[in-house]
C-alpha cells in the first residue's frame, strides 16, 4: 500500500469506510502537512488578535470547513474535473460581474458577495477557476500552444483579471494571472515567444503605472524607499521589519511579541501575521513555517509529474507553483523585498474563502494522485 495515499474500500482490499462512500482517496503528506499548518496558524492568530478566542474559533471553523472541502475534492476523479471546468470559469466569472454591480463595500472596497448566510470574495475562487479553464483549453491542443491559442489563453486570464483589479484588489488580480500564467509556461512556449512577452509586458508597465491608483502607486514608492514617510506610506513595513528583527533567533515567546500586542503592526491578524510568527517564534519559527510550504510544494509538484494526461498534469503544476507564488509575495511582502499588494498568509491569516478555495485546491492535487491508473509492471 502506498504510503500516499489510502484507498478505502477499494477491491479487493477489505471495504473500511461506508458504503455510501465507496472509495475514500486521502493523501497523508498533504493531509498531515496542511494539519499542522493551520494548527500554527490558530496559535499565531490567538496571539496576533489580542487573544481574542472568538476569532479563534471561528478561523477554526473556517478550516474545519476548508477540510471538509480538501476531502470532498479529493473524491472526485480528475475527468470530471476537467468537464466542470467550463461551467466553473463561467459561473465565477459571472459572479465577478456581480460583485461589480452589487457587491457589498468594506473598507472602500467592493470585493465582497453578501448571500445572506455567507459572505465571501468570488476572487478567490477565480484563483482556482483560471488555472482550471487554461488547463481545460489546452488539454484538447498539441502542445506547444500557437499564438493564436496564446491569444485566447490570454483573454481567459485578463478578464477576470481586469474585474478583479477594479474591484480594487490589484494583489489577487496578479495571482489570478500568475495561476493561469503558469499553466501556459508549464505547457512549453519557445523562448524567443517568453522574451516577445516580456518586452510587452515592459511596454505596458507605464500603462498599468497609469490605471493604478494613488495609494497603489504609493505602495510602488514606498517600497523604494519607505523612510521617505515613516509616519505613513512607510509605516506599516518599517514596523513589519522591527517584528521581524527583534525576534531573533527563538523568539521573545508565544503572547509576548510587543509590536503586535502595543498595537504597532497593523493588519497583524491578516497581511502581516507572518510578522507576528517571526516575532514571537524568531527565525526558528519562521523557517519551520516555511519549510512545511515546501513540503506541501513540492508534494504538488511530484503528484504533477506523476499526472498521466495534460489537463492533470498542467493543473497539479499551476497550483502547486501558484501555491509557492502566495507564500512568496506575503513573505517577501512582510520583509521589504517586495511592495505591500494585501496578500495574505496561506493557510495563517484570517479569512474564510481564501482557507477554503486553498484546501480545495489541495483536495484536487489528492484526486490527480488518488484516482490515477496504476499500469502493469
Amino acid at each position: 500500500m502506498s504510503l500516499a495515499s489510502i484507498e478505502w474500500g477499494a477491491k479487493p482490499r477489505k471495504a473500511l469506510g461506508s458504503p455510501l462512500l465507496g472509495k475514500l482517496v486521502v493523501d497523508i503528506p498533504l493531509l498531515l502537512t496542511l494539519v499542522a499548518v493551520t494548527t500554527i496558524g490558530l496559535v499565531v492568530l490567538y496571539s496576533a488578535s489580542g487573544g481574542d478566542a472568538s476569532r479563534v474559533v471561528r478561523q477554526g471553523m473556517r478550516a474545519a470547513l476548508g477540510f471538509t472541502a480538501f476531502f470532498v475534492m479529493a473524491q472526485i476523479p480528475p475527468r470530471y474535473l476537467r468537464i466542470w471546468s467550463p461551467w466553473l470559469y463561467c459561473g465565477v466569472l459571472g459572479l465577478l460581474f456581480a460583485v461589480a454591480v452589487e457587491g457589498e463595500i468594506s473598507q472602500g472596497a467592493q470585493r465582497w458577495l453578501d448571500l445572506g448566510i455567507v459572505r465571501f470574495q468570488p476572487s478567490e475562487l477565480m484563483k482556482l477557476a483560471a488555472p482550471m479553464m487554461v488547463a481545460w483549453f489546452l488539454h484538447y491542443r498539441t502542445l506547444p500552444p500557437t499564438l493564436p491559442q496564446l491569444v485566447v489563453v490570454l483573454l481567459v486570464i485578463a478578464v477576470p483579471a481586469i474585474l478583479i483589479a477594479e474591484q480594487p484588489d490589484l494583489g489577487t488580480a496578479l495571482l489570478v494571472v500568475a495561476a493561469g500564467g503558469l499553466v501556459v509556461l508549464l505547457a512549453g512556449i519557445s523562448f524567443r515567444l517568453m522574451l516577445g512577452v516580456g518586452a510587452l509586458a515592459l511596454a505596458l508597465a507605464p500603462l498599468l503605472w497609469m490605471s493604478m491608483l494613488d495609494y497603489q502607486r504609493q505602495r510602488v514608492l514606498t517600497f523604494l524607499n519607505p523612510e521617505s514617510d515613516p509616519l505613513g506610506a512607510g509605516y506599516n513595513i518599517i514596523q513589519s521589519k522591527i517584528a521581524i528583527g527583534s525576534g531573533h533567533l527563538f523568539g521573545k515567546g508565544w503572547l509576548n511579541g510587543t509590536q503586535a500586542h502595543l498595537e504597532f503592526l497593523p493588519e497583524r491578524s491578516t497581511d502581516f501575521i507572518f510578522a507576528v510568527l517571526a516575532e514571537e517564534f524568531g527565525l526558528f519559527g519562521a523557517v519551520t513555517l516555511l519549510v512545511l510550504y515546501l513540503v506541501l510544494i513540492g508534494r504538488g509538484l511530484f503528484i504533477a509529474s506523476q499526472a498521466q494526461d495534460t489537463f492533470t498534469r498542467l493543473l497539479a503544476g499551476s497550483l502547486s507553483l501558484t501555491f509557492f507564488v502566495y507564500v512568496f509575495v506575503n513573505a517577501g511582502m512582510v520583509s521589504g523585498i517586495l511592495p505591500v499588494v494585501g496578500v495574505p498568509l496561506p493557510l495563517v491569516s484570517a479569512g474564510g474563502t481564501s482557507m477554503v478555495t486553498l484546501m480545495g485546491c489541495f483536495g484536487i492535487l489528492a484526486a490527480i494522485h488518488g484516482h490515477r491508473k496504476l499500469l502493469p509492471a
